[in-house]
């Protein structure tokens, strides 16, 4: 049941608009940094709390995990408790289980801090979406949808850049306690500033919480096959395999329960639009290439450069640069071009700058990235500010809290896919490319024998078995182009999924800038 609202934007003067949304696109900010931000730094975690890789890696899949399912229900909640107050307890629980993380004295107590940082901090992201359309119009409106787009694609981005440098002058501790202050001003501001609905705590009751069940089921199982799948060999694991077929029957359960009640969770009939539909389906391709590449690169770069975290950091830092340095251009674009053209344009680049990746070779560095990098951020920036626009543009006041979460989700969910292909491919294909080089590498290869004199002479003169040592090396070398090949062929592969998205930017219609929303029309 809606209520009406205690004052309508247009009252508000612009100042205040403006203060309140950029003090909750600094909430958003420190969620969607914090996916990212222990990225470069998970060694370091795991040294500091005597943990090994694979305990490790559940720092980062433990929020992914908790922030995937409380996405979706974001809607709901503020309908429930209002914006604000939702916000604020948001901000709250991801301040105070950020001092938790920065404690944990163990991995265990690691892995649910971050889980509960997750699940309180998720629902931030979403609310900054719906906010936006209710306060700005028009030409302020492109601007706020900018600026989202901007932290959407740039916060996961910098994160391993102000992770490594954290790890690296300080201690990985730093990671965590960074959000304090943030977390306390945006807990203080959005309730004083944010006042456009009204809690409707009737809304409790008669909820459909076996959807909720349901959804929770279906997306925490999937996160987590799609999580550990890579390194469990899939499907060969039987764990793997129950939350693969919990997940697939959930989302059955889900998907034809919240068609059929009255008042859903989330708002699949949304997808109906066609707009909204493409919308979530070019969220998702641009998940992809986020989350993907920036799990790549600094893979790339610490295992095959053997970078720090520091390194890794200043590394791909260029590619946020270019992507501030573009929002200028695009804010000066989005009022005098069509804004499907605008994301053709950012979607193309995106695919253009995954085949400047595609030349990868084993002593790539930040140098090499710079174009490549450069050009991911210029797409980023052209691409997901329009993307949002055109897919929530549209939607009227009464649907856009529930269509916000699923179409975050979208972005999410191609993320954990892409990254999860990704890992599959690098463990597949490099032993594929290993096996083909070690086809060329016999006795019939003068060059190799000579090579292999050469060494194991070199090495025989340290003391060492020659032979033995030489075959390592030629091994280790061997291996090391077999990776950088994977890189490759994962760059590309995304470039696929990019072309395949920029063809099928003409199938949205264009939209036309929507009236003020009124008091009577949240």
């Amino acid at each position: 049941m809606s209520r009406a609202l205690p004052f309508d934007a247009a009252s508000m003067p612009t100042g205040q608009k403006v203060f309140a949304f950029a003090a909750m696109c600094v909430g958003m900010f420190i969620a969607l940094l914090d996916i990212q931000i222990v990225s470069a730094s998970l060694r370091d975690i795991g040294g500091g709390l005597s943990a090994g890789a694979d305990e490790t890696a559940w720092v980062q899949t433990s929020y992914l995990i908790a922030e995937i399912v409380v996405i979706p229900l974001s809607g709901w909640l503020s309908r429930v408790f209002s914006t604000r107050w939702l916000f604020c307890a948001s901000a709250v629980g991801f301040t105070l289980s950020s001092l938790l993380c920065g404690m944990a004295w163990n991995i265990q107590s690691m892995i649910a801090f971050r889980a509960l940082q997750g699940f309180l901090g998720g629902s931030m992201i979403p609310l900054v979406f719906t906010t936006a359309f209710f306060f700005f119009t028009g030409k302020q409106k492109v601007i706020a949808a900018a600026t989202i787009g901007a932290i959407a694609s740039l916060a996961p981005t910098l994160g391993p850049t102000i992770g490594g440098w954290i790890t690296d002058h300080y201690s990985w501790h730093w990671l965590f306690y960074i959000n304090l202050v943030p977390g306390l001003f945006v807990a203080v501001a959005v309730p004083v500033l944010v006042r456009i609905d009204e809690p409707d705590l009737r809304l409790l009751k008669g909820a459909d919480y076996l959807s909720m069940v349901f959804m929770a089921l279906f997306l925490g199982c999937l996160e987590y096959t799609l999580e550990e799948g890579p390194r469990w060999n899939w499907f060969s694991d039987s764990t793997i395999l129950v939350t693969a077929w919990v997940s697939g029957l959930a989302a059955l359960a889900f998907i034809g329960r919240t068609l059929t009640v009255s008042n859903p969770v989330v708002d699949l009939r949304a997808l109906g639009e066609r707009n909204f539909a493409l919308g979530c389906f070019f969220s998702f391709v641009t998940g992809i290439g986020l989350f993907a590449t920036i799990y790549l690169t600094p893979l790339f770069l610490g295992r095959v450069r053997g970078y720090s975290a520091l390194d890794i950091g200043l590394a791909v830092f260029s590619t946020g640069v270019f992507q501030i340095l573009s929002i200028p251009l695009y804010a000066f674009l989005a009022n005098r071009v069509d804004l499907r053209w605008i994301m053709m344009t950012g979607l193309a680049l995106f695919a253009l700058s995954m085949w400047d990746f595609s030349p990868i070779t084993h002593d790539w560095g930040a140098r090499e990235l710079l174009l490549p990098q450069a050009l991911r951020g210029m797409a980023q920036q052209l691409a997901v500010p329009p993307t949002v626009t055109l897919t929530l543009g549209a939607l009227a006041q009464s649907r856009l809290k529930q269509a916000s979460g699923l179409f975050n989700l979208m972005r999410n969910l191609g993320g954990a896919i892409g990254i999860a292909a990704c890992a599959t491919l690098l463990n597949d294909r490099t032993n594929l490319h290993f096996t083909r080089l070690a086809e060329h590498l016999n006795s019939a290869n003068e060059n190799l024998n000579q090579w292999l004199n050469q060494v194991g002479s070199s090495l025989g003169q340290m003391g060492l078995d020659g032979n033995a040592a030489a075959l390592r090396q030629l091994w280790n070398l061997t291996y090391r182009e077999a990776q950088t090949q994977t890189y490759a062929d994962a760059f590309l592969a995304i470039m696929v999924c990019f072309v395949v998205a920029t063809a099928m930017v003409p199938l949205m219609r264009k939209v036309a800038p929507p009236a003020a929303p009124s008091a009577d029309a949240h």
